[in-house]
């Protein structure tokens, strides 16, 4: 496995790890904050960018943002206390208020108002797929995976045309994976394990307009690389695909390092 990250706060930025704690909702401290508007309606890079650039850090019971417009703000996590809705997609629940000074910070950045929510301790959200499992307030499975084989043939291809191959962080994926020669052989993968914690196919990730946001601006510098995955990757349903996500099916400890063992494939011949 080459490298871990985690999105505390669902459409803002990432922070890489070198070891997680992966639970049945998927790593630690991903996607457990959301920003939501007055209906509750979770706020996405999709119509705000900008959210791509608000950097995010969880040290014990602490939340820091920062962000240029706003600049930084550390507040206590709160784990209980005032509900509030939260949808996400179709899944439609609450979260715990994370108070005044959090909901003014973000409407200063993103010139809105909104709140700042976190996963409750009860929350029940049941996901689908091949696997199905639970998650925070990602957009529908716990863990996304990605393999380094697959952004290769992506940026070949990206090249050959004259374009300008864009970086995995595009992909906003927990799980990188290298060794494998194969592009696309996490597609295929029905059950693995990483360290102490075990996995299965939920479905093909399909893809958004997100992927062609710049992770550390929040600028959209072109259409990469939604139109060249439309050239290759087309889903039966009509969207492009890259990565695939995963249920936790049992969960553990993972580190940067760890060695992936596929338990069972969809097709043998796919390893590679």
């Amino acid at each position: 496995m080459r490298s871990l990250h985690y999105y505390p706060i669902k459409a803002c930025g990432a922070v890489a790890a070198e070891h997680a704690h992966v639970t049945d909702a998927g790593l630690a401290h991903d996607r457990v904050f959301t920003v939501v508007d007055a209906d509750g309606a979770c706020l996405t890079q999709r119509k705000h960018r900008t959210l791509a650039a608000v950097r995010v850090a969880v040290t014990g019971e602490q939340l820091t943002v920062r962000h240029p417009a706003a600049g930084t703000l550390t507040l206590p996590v709160r784990r209980e206390g005032t509900r509030i809705p939260v949808t996400v997609f179709k899944h439609n629940g609450h979260g715990i208020d994370q108070g005044d000074d959090a909901a003014e910070w973000f409407a200063t950045v993103l010139g809105v108002p909104c709140r700042l929510a976190r996963v409750p301790r009860d929350h029940r959200r049941e996901t689908g797929g091949l696997h199905r499992g639970t998650a925070g307030f990602a957009d529908g499975h716990a863990v996304t995976v990605a393999s380094l084989a697959s952004l290769d043939e992506l940026s070949a291809r990206i090249l050959e045309r004259g374009g300008e191959p864009v970086p995995m962080d595009r992909f906003r994926v927990n799980i990188v994976l290298d060794g494998w020669s194969r592009p696309h052989t996490e597609d295929n993968v029905r059950t693995m394990s990483i360290g102490t914690a075990r996995f299965g196919f939920a479905k093909r990730d399909i893809r958004c307009q997100v992927t062609t946001i710049d992770q550390d601006s929040g600028q959209k510098p072109g259409p990469e690389p939604l139109r060249m995955l439309a050239s290759y990757r087309r889903d039966a349903d009509g969207g492009v695909a890259f990565a695939m996500k995963a249920a936790v099916t049992r969960p553990g400890e993972i580190t940067v390092g760890d060695a992936v063992d596929v338990h069972e494939w969809e097709d043998v011949r796919a390893a590679g």
